[in-house]
């Protein structure tokens, strides 16, 4: 019997027992809807997490004095705007904002507000992507000259104002008059439950020069064109810091660079290990659905004991058997693979609508998932064919 004769007598053996083949099928039909749903939705929520970071700053880096995770240090070196001025002179750095920041109490009339007051310049808001709601952001003039002029976060506003325009309002932050000048979109609390709007920005030069009295800085914050552009631009501002700083070869830098990179990194890291480790308990269903495909065959294997003495008696030799048997469990388990896949997009869909999720149904998901399938077919039906091919043709044929 040739392949083709086989896959005919398979075929039709299956659609003989269309409930009992529909029914046989459920389990991988299970098992592949969940595994393509399951990896749709995780791979959705990376797409997602990706956005997010990356608009959160995964285009950012941050320098500041000494050494990560050091407290006092005696050679530490400040850094100062003359650093930021050669670190926005690399070719690859689009955005540079100097910061510095101090908890200060800010008073419009008789109310007052304890918040943290943050010293910066224009280049913040595209750095953080974080635009006035009304008014304006200060400019370079403004920093240029040290001139009074804020613009203060929701949660200020709602604490000193209430439902009042402070826009043009002046508000006392230290010893120092300050002109409203914007109010920052709302931003909300950070996944550790700070509150982002609870914020006062003025230019740095003035909260150096009227706050602190110094010229120093505690961060510089830097934004490049893309991600990609991480790992060189780390480069290159360490060159220019250790060149300006005046460092030896082999001294050790008195800066520290970190970006948010290897976070988004460990969180992909994580992400993926989840994707395996719910793609795998899914997949269990593929094999319980395997064993059903098995124990189906066997039973089928009983029912067509004579059917198979028969063919024997008129030639059939045992590979024609076992090949015969083969392709009807793997046809059981690809028609289950196919169905499947098809409900676990349809399952993709429905779940990224009724909860607003994004989805990715990859081609390799599909691919993996439909191999899968035909290899449980093969693994699950060797047993059933190989015991039908080893039946004996006098004892097949006497079988009641």
């Amino acid at each position: 019997m040739n392949f083709q004769a086989a896959l005919r007598v398979s075929s039709r053996a299956i659609k003989s027992n269309k409930i009992r083949s529909i029914l046989t099928t459920l389990g991988i039909i299970i098992g592949v809807a969940a595994v393509i749903s399951l990896v749709s939705l995780t791979q959705g929520a990376n797409r997602m997490i990706e956005e997010q970071l990356t608009s959160l700053g995964g285009k950012s880096l941050f320098v500041n004095p000494g050494k990560r995770g050091v407290g006092v240090q005696e050679n530490a070196i400040d850094l100062t705007a003359a650093d930021a001025d050669a670190i926005r002179g690399i070719d690859i750095v689009k955005y540079v904002s100097p910061m510095v920041d101090a908890p200060e109490q800010v008073v419009w009339g008789n109310r007052n507000w304890f918040t943290v007051v943050v010293g910066t310049s224009p280049d913040f808001v595209y750095i953080n992507d974080w635009y006035p709601e009304s008014g304006v952001f200060f400019n370079n003039e403004d920093v240029s000259k040290t001139e009074n002029v804020c613009v203060l976060g929701k949660t200020v506003v709602s604490n000193l104002f209430g439902y009042r325009d402070p826009v043009g309002q002046t508000v006392r932050i230290g010893k120092n008059s300050f002109r409203v000048i914007g109010v920052m979109s709302p931003l909300g609390q950070t996944s550790g439950g700070r509150d982002q709007d609870d914020v006062a920005l003025i230019p740095y030069t003035t909260f150096q020069k009227r706050i602190l009295g110094t010229d120093t800085l505690e961060t510089i914050s830097v934004a490049v064109g893309s991600p990609d552009d991480i790992p060189a631009a780390e480069s290159r501002i360490r060159s220019v810091l250790r060149e300006r700083h005046k460092l030896d070869k082999n001294a050790e830098d008195n800066f520290y660079i970190r970006s948010q990179m290897g976070v988004i990194d460990r969180i992909f890291a994580i992400s993926n290990i989840m994707t395996v480790l719910l793609g795998s308990i899914a997949s269990i269903s593929l094999v319980v659905g395997g064993i059903g495909i098995m124990n189906i065959m066997l039973v089928s294997v009983g029912e067509r004991t004579k059917e198979i003495g028969i063919r024997m008696a008129v030639g059939a030799k045992e590979k024609d058997i076992m090949m015969q048997f083969l392709i009807e469990a793997v046809l059981l388990s690809l028609t289950g693979g196919v169905i499947g896949i098809a409900a676990g997009v349809l399952g993709s869909k429905i779940a990224s609508s009724v909860t607003g999720w994004k989805t990715v149904i990859s081609p390799e998901s599909i691919l993996i998932s439909f191999f899968f399938a035909a290899l449980i077919g093969i693994f699950f039906g060797i047993y059933p064919a190989r015991k039908a091919s080893k039946l004996d043709p006098i004892e097949a044929l006497r079988y009641e």
